[in-house]
């Protein structure tokens, strides 16, 4: 076999366990042995249409079978994977497809004016809807079936690329993160070791696989093991719910956004939660009162923290330490490394506040035809600078400060918006907040909270201040709050700050 990357996968489980449940999806089921044979047959029709090692393929569709078909049908002709986030606006999608030079488009069809292929780029020799189509324009499924199987064994290399995937661009245009197949292997890995992956393991995936952590952290590791996967197409509390008893999911990963959505539902109490074992939470950390929720239904949950650019695991909590390190993200990944470093890039003690470094085989190579920001991302000596505040305690646990750019300087202090934000959680009635600083004659920053609250709740900035007062040093207060019907986010999710900082700001 010439291909040792993630292209091997299929054949590899075709061998292994033909007849186990890969893919689970509405109704439909697959096993190993048929997905392995779908992703021959895309590997063979995207040959046909002259497909070769290092083309761009791009996908723009919610999580199906067909996504991994493609995923793992480019990827073994050396071709390199570019899931296209469904939630951007047309220019943002046009930008994605003409930066990674994308030779083939995927699409749902109800996505084809999103994507404005009409307009998008020279590069596109190929469109293709997903699902049947029509005579006139056969959709993936007829096409797949309309081409013979066969497995092509390209030359590829574990250092070779197999994603482009796009940061959520919070400035300036979203840049795309070369992930190589060792960046993607090695990351499945950090996962069987430190969430105990098992063959026998039913995992549901409520978020998009054109995210990073759904992908490289959700469906590889289950795919190398050789679990079961468990497809939603988008995600709703109460089929969740309906969907972790009907299939006896174990694992479940999410933000604590949908995780608050499942405890706040109807359904919540009546719901059989005693098949699942293992609960990953990223994006931020779990509030109290999530945490309470869950550990009332006797689950626990891990925690962690990485990014695009780590594929994009960097750290994880055990459940078993969710309490004793709350408010940490945990320890390095088992194969890799974490450090703390100051503005002159030496290495800080532990419990002082720096920029939190990675280095790692799961750590990307760069950016996408970004030659200057590549070199800009990394150190002298080859580690990741990752723009994020934070410390090691005592016992090497990662605790994040903030984002370097959003941290406040009010009087001199610095004052970091992550800190204000989780205590502000903690309060009765908010569903969110960010922090934010605006400018300030006297201070030159101060603090500003904007929420979203739950139901009828009224909160103002008195109660907010009293709440905070001893638990936060008075500096850190937000001398004003803000109550808005929803923050303003990007597709992957994240606060965009900086809207909030132009309303605001005043």
């Amino acid at each position: 076999m010439h291909d040792h990357g993630l292209g091997s996968w299929m054949a590899k489980r075709r061998l292994k366990s033909p007849d186990k449940t890969a893919l689970i999806c509405d109704e439909q089921q697959l096993t190993y042995r048929q997905l392995a044979d779908a992703a021959d047959r895309v590997s063979e029709l995207l040959w046909r249409r002259g497909i070769r090692k290092g083309d761009a393929v791009a996908y723009l569709g919610e999580n199906s079978p067909q996504l991994l078909q493609v995923l793992f049908g480019a990827v073994q002709l050396g071709a390199v994977f570019v899931p296209v986030n469904t939630r951007l606006a047309p220019p943002e999608i046009r930008h994605v497809l003409t930066d990674s030079g994308a030779r083939v488009l995927i699409h749902d069809p109800e996505f084809v004016d999103r994507a404005d292929i009409g307009d998008v780029a020279e590069c596109i020799v190929h469109t293709i809807p997903t699902g049947e189509g029509d005579t006139a324009v056969p959709g993936l499924a007829r096409l797949i079936r309309m081409t013979d199987a066969g497995h092509i064994d390209a030359e590829v290399s574990l250092e070779d690329p197999a994603a482009i995937v796009y940061t959520s661009g919070t400035t300036g245009r979203a840049k795309g993160a070369v992930l190589t197949h060792q960046n993607l292997t090695w990351v499945a890995l950090n996962c069987l070791v430190d969430y105990d992956v098992t063959s026998g393991d039913v995992a549901l995936m409520i978020s998009p696989l054109f995210h990073v952590a759904s992908l490289g952290m959700g469906a590889l590791p289950v795919i190398l093991k050789g679990a079961t996967l468990v497809l939603e197409r988008g995600f709703e509390p109460g089929r969740a719910l309906a969907q972790i008893q009907r299939h006896g999911v174990t694992m479940l990963s999410g933000v604590p956004t949908t995780y608050q959505l499942m405890a706040d539902h109807p359904d919540w109490a009546a719901t059989d939660l005693s098949t699942l074992k293992k609960l990953t939470c990223g994006g931020s950390a779990v509030p109290t009162r999530i945490l309470n929720a869950f550990e009332e239904r006797g689950l626990s949950f891990s925690q962690g923290y990485g990014m695009t650019e780590t594929s994009p695991g960097a750290t994880s909590l055990s459940p078993d330490m969710t309490r004793v390190k709350q408010g940490s993200v945990g320890l390095p990944h088992f194969f890799t490394d974490v450090r703390i470093a100051d503005e002159h890039g030496a290495v800080v003690p532990r419990g002082t506040v720096g920029e939190i470094e990675i280095a790692g085989p799961n750590v990307f190579p760069g950016y996408h035809g970004l030659p200057e920001a590549t070199a800009s991302a990394f150190t002298a000596d080859g580690w990741f600078r990752s723009g994020d505040l934070g410390y090691l305690d005592a016992d090497g646990y990662l605790y994040i400060s903030d984002r370097l750019k959003d941290m406040i300087i009010s009087g001199g202090e610095n004052i970091y918006p992550a800190e204000v934000e989780n205590a502000i959680c903690d309060i009765d009635g908010v569903s969110a907040v960010a922090v934010i600083g605006i400018p300030d004659d006297r201070w030159g920053e101060v603090p500003v909270a904007v929420i979203t609250t739950r139901g009828d709740t009224r909160v103002d900035t008195e109660t907010i201040r009293t709440l905070l007062d001893g638990r936060l040093a008075r500096y850190k207060l937000p001398k004003r709050v803000e109550i808005v019907d929803e923050l303003p986010r990007t597709a992957s999710g994240k606060v965009r700050k900086a809207d909030l900082r132009a309303r605001f700001a005043r």
